[in-house]
């Protein structure tokens, strides 16, 4: 069973190696989605691109941190019964409210205007020094590998696909017909409340907290989240009936 890994915002697919090298699977795929490392931008939407992925990896389990999590999320929301599995690591279905998108797609354009502006060395340095990632020591952050996105192609993925571009799928969540594993970091607050509420929508669902860990939390704990993983992704490939 093939597995794809989507990575979150100013990331690469290389930054799932402390992961990917602990898992028991063999076909891993770690794309860079657009906008990041070697990857190109286009125009292509979030739920554009959910279908091309299922397309190119028919009958897979994804595993999404924060935006690539969303990424995931439209995946398995609107082509349901296309996935195997679903591991979402902090990750949202999006914002409800219409008036808090439209306030974040301002907010999401004022920043990639920043990044544009002052560069991305300055830009990494302020992203990684918000409270959400407290906790993620520095030689854990892949500060060389984050150094390898651009100024323009961060801009473009906040222009289109922040999560004030996206739609809210918190109606979706039922549709989901494949076994998911939520993670979340205890120091995380925000995006464990998320995910407790998502459990409640999903017929087939768990929801695991790692005590001490923050937003990035498979970077803070890859041994143990690589080991949640391995196990969840084990048992969906030993019973591809779903039963």
């Amino acid at each position: 069973m093939r597995t794809v890994f989507l990575h979150g915002f100013t990331q690469t697919g290389r930054s799932w190696l402390p992961i990917t090298s602990r898992l028991s699977i063999s076909d891993i795929h770690t794309p860079d989605l657009p906008g990041h490392g070697s990857a190109e931008t286009s125009e292509t939407s979030l739920e554009a691109a959910a279908r091309d992925l299922i397309i190119e990896h028919p009958n897979s389990a994804v595993v999404g941190y924060s935006m690539g999590g969303r990424f995931a999320l439209h995946a398995a929301t609107r082509f349901s019964g296309q996935l195997r599995g679903l591991v979402l690591i902090s990750a949202s279905p999006g914002l409800e409210d219409t008036k808090e998108r439209s306030e974040r797609r301002e907010s999401d354009d004022r920043l990639a205007s920043h990044i544009e502006e002052f560069g991305i060395d300055r830009f990494l340095d302020e992203w990684l020094a918000q409270p959400l990632f407290a906790s993620l020591p520095l030689d854990s952050s892949a500060l060389d590998d984050r150094r390898r996105n651009t100024s323009k192609g961060l801009a473009w993925s906040l222009r289109h696909w922040g999560t004030g571009s996206q739609d809210s799928l918190w109606g979706s969540l039922p549709r989901i017909d494949c076994p998911v594993l939520l993670i979340t970091g205890s120091r995380d607050s925000k995006f464990t409340q998320i995910a407790t509420r998502m459990a409640s929508l999903i017929e087939d669902c768990r929801h695991q907290v790692i005590d001490g860990a923050g937003h990035a939390v498979h970077l803070e704990q890859p041994e143990l989240v690589a080991a949640l993983i391995d196990d969840f992704l084990l048992g969906v490939a030993n019973n591809p009936s779903g039963e």
